[in-house]
């Protein structure tokens, strides 16, 4: 009875994962085959909307991007004309419909529309970290970063925070380059594309002395070398950086050898 009991859950387990990988195989197809979308972004130079331009020259998919060349204000109003309760970059419209949050729209486009590129297969080693760095840098290190610049425009500090600051979440970041070539791990992926941003931020804005995070200068220097950023620099910001905010003039002493 045990024999036959165990049989016949053997046949249906196979057969759901059978159906289930089926299934997966279908899906994958399917976004493989489907057509390129009709991609609108909505930008400000030298902002997160760069993340969504970079993407897709690194995909060689077509898009359009709609900006006022040196004119940020301007650029915000054609965003607030979309009628969007949330207006803010990047703002995307794909299909005709209107999406915001950076790494959901990346996440959209691969799974949609190239599906396996620039992220680690989910039963890699890689995936995990690359799925958390993509969470990180927003959610952990963009927040900190502007919540002590804020803090240190209008009070210099004297003292590091009792808990995360600044230095510490970018240490973080530095600790991970010094064991993996990027983010995702062995190879490019988008968590670097969400990874910059933030980075960029920490030491274009004095939030930390570039000179004691050698991982994270060496990346960079990697990220600027590659043609798609390159080409989305050319398109997103031709001029430079526009409006960028400026630096503060004390930061609390370093914790950092």
């Amino acid at each position: 009875m045990f024999r036959l009991v165990s049989a016949s859950l053997a046949l249906f387990i196979t057969g759901l994962f059978g159906t289930f990988a089926t299934e997966v195989r279908a899906d994958a197809g399917r976004a493989a085959n489907a057509p390129a979308p009709d991609i609108t972004i909505y930008h400000l130079e030298g902002r997160r909307s760069e993340r969504i331009v970079w993407l897709m020259e690194e995909l060689g998919m077509p898009y359009k991007l709609e900006y006022v060349r040196g004119d940020l204000a301007a650029s915000m109003a054609k965003v607030r004309a979309l009628g969007h309760e949330m207006p803010m970059v990047p703002t995307v419209v794909i299909d005709e419909q209107i999406l915001v949050e950076s790494g959901a729209i990346i996440d959209l486009i691969l799974a949609r529309y190239a599906p396996g590129r620039l992220t680690p297969a989910r039963d890699s080693v890689d995936y995990p970290g690359h799925l958390m760095w993509m969470h990180y840098a927003e959610g952990s290190l963009a927040a900190r970063l502007f919540s002590d610049y804020r803090a240190w425009r209008t009070r210099p500090p004297t003292v590091r925070s009792r808990f995360v600051d600044s230095e510490a979440v970018v240490q973080f970041s530095e600790n991970h380059l010094a064991k993996h070539s990027w983010f995702g791990g062995s190879e490019f992926s988008t968590a670097d594309i969400m990874m910059l941003f933030p980075l960029n931020v920490a030491t274009g804005l004095n939030l930390v002395d570039k000179e004691k995070f050698p991982h994270i200068a060496a990346w960079k220097k990697k990220i600027e070398n590659r043609p798609a950023y390159q080409r989305m620099l050319a398109a997103a910001r031709p001029d430079g950086m526009i409006g960028n905010l400026p630096p503060i003039k004390q930061r609390p002493p370093s914790e950092r050898k």
